[in-house]
Parts: structure tokens; sequence; C-alpha cells
């Protein structure tokens, strides 16, 4: 990969995508520039185009504590500590006390807490810092004494996790379970430490790098939203239509039933954080249904938000859920034995990614899910643990809207009332969730980091505004949000975004309601507003002109347009506005 490095980066860059910029910088305890190379392809392969700055070897302490004016000039928006265990400063000793070894991990923790500190305060970067893997050497033996390095190990990074438990912006980068993955022995390649000073075995350092962009990519929510499952030989054994339920390979009894029911736990707990669970499978509709009332099945029907069965072709059905569930084919994840099945899948909806999988192996399933990090989260809101909840209410909206006498009358059935106000910290998860996943309606584009969201909300310039949607069928969440800046007499606004599973209901005229209240408090007479065009939002191009905005430029598309608050008609909306 590194021989073919140029090439594989100009074909990259060659692909008619829109990138997204970011400043990385790596801050080694050890050679790292192998691993920023990788590094590199695997962002710009995933639609980042990162500009680096590297550590001089071993200095990253004195660059995050003291900085230099190369670092502070590059400005980084995301920072990587790239430490291992060699970087172990405070080592406990064999003749240690306890107190004493307690002291020194202290003081280890200490100084780490000091680089995280210092690199918030100057630079207000998101931080990755790795933890530790277990060392080269343990001269205590098979023992586990208060004294051993492993276990120091151990309780320093259970400190690096409760430091990220506390601290948004900071992640720790999973080293130790790398490392573990691909054994110690094989990590550990001291000869090549020795001259090159590589923190862990070159062979590996793909690995890491594949690793680090997996973490990049959930921070800045560049991740997988639905799995999408065949059911025969996939989600069970057997083929429900030829040997009914109770000849289905499930549960505890058999080497083979066990790896499914295995499979189907992991599914679940994948549904349990907020991924989007779909049924796709060449069958009738009531015999596939029946499989999930066999005893040992652990998901139900009710675990799916779209269930096709049929006998149409896969990749129309898979449309069909993109559809349904009004998400982009990009967002899918498609699990099938069948290896046909996955060809014409990954002919036809080059968009789906469809991983290979061993049918007579049925951990690859979970092996090809977890490898490619598809669904890695950095963190967990509360909208992602009822997501499934969210997407069932929407059906029964549907079915509601289908039975109305007029549109108004659905939209007032649906009892529906709004919380919109300046962003707050219990939501800047979402917040920056939503700002790096949301493509279609989405005015600009513009992603933000947890720390971007923060400086916005402390910045007198920037007006900003989230809003929170509740209707007689429950809480869709954080929904929409909208950034503008103030310029003098003007709202220029930089963001303004939704989330399509609301579309119509009113919440964009509500938003442009309380946007035309705020910039009148502002002192603002006029408020300009920005459509930069997409791959995928061409469906806002005439937000603005729907408004009774007024067309300023229009540059190959990207178009300018200006309302004056003054003759801004507020529409008839049916949504109650409530307060935070």
């Amino acid at each position: 990969m590194l021989k073919k490095q140029k090439s594989i980066k100009r074909n990259l860059l060659q692909r008619n995508i829109s990138y997204l910029p970011k400043r990385i910088a790596i801050l080694g305890g050890s050679t790292t520039s192998f691993i920023r190379s990788m590094l590199e392809l695997f962002l710009l392969e995933e639609g980042i185009k990162p500009e680096f700055y590297e550590s001089e070897y071993n200095m990253y302490y004195e660059d995050a504590v003291f900085g230099n004016p190369e670092l502070d000039a590059f400005k980084p928006e995301i920072v990587i500590v790239f430490t291992s265990s060699a970087n172990i400063i405070n080592r406990p000793l064999l003749s240690d006390t306890p107190g004493e070894v307690s002291a020194k991990l202290e003081t280890e923790y200490s100084r780490y807490r000091t680089i995280w500190e210092s690199l918030s305060s100057r630079y207000g970067s998101l931080i990755i810092q790795n933890n530790f893997e277990l060392p080269f050497t343990h001269p205590e033996g098979s023992i586990v004494l208060p004294q051993s390095a492993g276990r120091f190990v151990s309780r320093l990074n259970e400190k690096f996790a409760e430091y990220a438990d506390s601290h948004k912006g900071f992640y720790v980068h999973d080293l130790s379970r790398i490392a573990a993955q691909a054994g110690l022995s094989r990590w550990h390649n001291r000869s090549e430490y020795y001259a090159y000073k590589f923190g862990m075995n070159y062979e590996l350092m793909p690995d890491v790098a594949w690793s680090l962009k997996r973490l990049i990519c959930s921070v800045l929510g560049k991740v997988k939203k639905c799995l999408v499952l065949d059911l025969d030989n996939t989600l069970w054994g057997g083929v429900i239509g030829d040997d009914g339920v109770n000849g289905l390979t499930l549960g505890r009894e058999t080497p083979e039933g066990e790896a499914f029911t295995e499979f189907q736990e992991y599914v679940k707990a994948l549904k349990a954080r907020g991924v989007i669970l779909a049924v796709c499978s060449k069958n009738d509709d009531d015999v596939a249904r029946s499989g999930f009332t066999h005893p040992d099945s652990v998901l139900s029907v009710d675990d799916f938000v779209a269930f096709y069965a049929n006998w149409d072709a896969k990749d129309v059905n898979i449309r069909r859920i993109a559809q349904e569930i009004n998400i982009g084919l990009d967002s899918l994840v498609f699990i099938d034995d069948n290896p046909a099945e996955r060809a014409i899948v990954r002919e036809n909806v080059p968009e789906v990614s469809v991983p290979e999988v061993d049918p007579s192996d049925v951990a690859s399933y979970i092996r090809a899910i977890e490898g490619a990090g598809y669904f890695d989260t950095a963190a967990i809101s509360e909208d992602d643990l009822k997501r499934t909840a969210t997407y069932q209410q929407n059906k029964q909206r549907v079915i509601l809207e289908a039975s109305a006498g007029s549109y108004e009358d659905f939209l007032a059935s649906l009892d529906m009332e709004a919380e919109v106000a300046p962003f707050r910290e219990i939501y800047f998860d979402r917040i920056a969730q939503l700002t790096n996943k949301s493509n279609q309606f989405n005015l600009t584009t513009r992603r933000y980091t947890l720390a971007d969201i923060k400086a916005l909300t402390q910045d007198s310039n920037y007006i900003t505004m989230y809003c929170r949607l509740k209707d007689r069928f429950g809480d869709n969440g954080v929904i929409s949000l909208l950034i503008g800046e103030v310029r003098g007499d003007e709202l220029h606004v930089i963001l303004w975004l939704m989330s399509c599973r609301v579309l119509k209901r009113g919440v964009e005229d509500l938003m442009l309601d309380c946007l035309v209240s705020e910039a009148k408090k502002a002192g603002c007479t006029k408020i300009v507003g920005y459509y930069f065009p997409t791959a995928k939002n061409s469906m806002v191009k005439d937000h603005y002109k729907r408004f009774g905005f007024s067309l300023l430029n229009d540059d190959e598309g990207s178009t300018t347009w200006e309302l004056r608050t003054e003759d801004y008609t507020p529409a008839k909306i049916f949504i109650r506005r409530t307060e935070a």
C-alpha cells in the first residue's frame, strides 16, 4: 500500500465527491510517519481530506504542553496523542509497596491529564488518546501482584476511560484491544523498536491506522445507519419455507445453533444502541415472519423497521427499504449468506455496503460488521437509544396521513409541540451528530465538532437554534438546527438542516419564524441564506425561494438569498412552541 501510496491517493482524489477537510495533528511517542500515510489513504476513501501536522519523535509532551509556532499556526481540529506502553515513565518496581505503586499511577495519569487539558485550552480540538497495550516483559512471572506491569497498565487504561466518560470531545483509541487481537508476541517487535522506534510491529500498522480511521469517522458522524438482513442461513440455520419453524437451527443445543443465536444477540445489541434493522428475504411474507416465533429466536418481527419478504430482486427491495425509512442507500449494510445475492446487490446498488461473509462460519458475519466499523459511534445519544421506536412511530403517522380528510387535518391531528431554543450542552452530542450525518435537508453541509459547537454557544456573534419535536405518537428528539452569524445589520445563515423524517410538518416554517424573531432582537434587518449544492441535497435547492427570499447570486448552482425581516409574513403552522 505504501509503495502505491501516491497513485492510490491520486485516484481517490479524482472521485467526483465533496471531501470534508480536517486538520489532524499526530503527537507521537514513537515513529508515526507510516501510521500517518496509511491513515491519510483510509480517510480519503471515506470522503475525509486530512491535512497533517506530525510532531518530532517523542516530542508529544512538549508540543502538547508548551506548544510551538508551527502547531499553533496549524490550528488542529483533531489531535491524536499516539503513545504506547513504551512511553510510560513512572513504571512500578517489584520492590514498590502498594502505596508507592498507586502514587506512580497517579503521577503518570496526571502527566497525561496535563497534556489533554493543555491541548483543550490551547486549541479547543477533539482529542484522541491511545490507551496502552500490555508491555513486552513481565518479570513477576505468572502471578499478578500490585506491582505487576500488566495490572498497572490496566489501572491506567481505566483512568483514561473514566476521563473520557466525563469530558466531551475526548476519546480513547483502544490500542490495547488491537494488540490483544494480534497477540502480544506478534505486536512487540523489539528489533524494529530498537532500530526505528516503531511502537508496534510494522506489519500491524495498517490495523492501527484502520482503527484510527474508524474512530475519526465515528466522531465525525460518518457511519452507517441501517443493517439489512437476509433470513435463511443468515439469522437462522435452515430454510423456513422447507424446514418449517421446528426445523430451524437455533438455540444452545448445537454448535451451529449457538452460532446463529450469538449472531441474533449481536444484532439485537446493535439495535439497542440505535442501529435500524430491516429484513430483505426471498420468501413468502407470512412464512418469513413465522421464523421469529421459534422459541429460541432472540429477535422478533417488531425489532425490524422495514420487512421485505417476497420474490422480487433483492436490490429492488433494498431500494424500497431506503425509501421507506427515508435514508440514503449509502447508509445501508447488507448481510446475506448467498454470494450470488451479494454480487447482484453490489452491482445494482453500489452505494450499499455488502461485506464478504463465510456461511460455513456464522461468526464471520459479526467479524465482517465489526472489522469494517460500519456502526462505530463515538457517543450514544438519547435519540440513538430510541431510534427504532421513532421509525416505528413514523409508520403510524403514515397510516394516519392516509386516513385524514386533508393534509391540514393530518397536521392538526398530530398534536405537535416543539421546543425551540439556543444550543444546550445536554444536546451537544446530538447536535454534532446531526451536523455530520445530515446530507439531504442541509443547505450548506457544514460539519461541526463538539468543540466547534461549544465555541459557537460562547460567541455573541452567533445565533444558535435547535428544534425538538413531539407529537401524539412520541418524541422525535432534536431534529432541526440553525446557526446564524451576525454581520452588522445582516444575519447570515451558515447552517440550516433538518431530519428528513419530519419533512412537510411545518418545522422549517417554525424555525424561520424563530429566526426572524432572533434577527430582529439582534438588530438585523436582513437575513442572508446560502445553498451549496452537493450530490445529496438537491431537495433544498429552492428552499429559500419557497420562503420568499430574493436571489442575490448564482455561482454555478451555489446560490445566495436575502430576506428583509420587515417583509416576512409567518405561515400557518400546526405546531405549538414550548419553552426549553
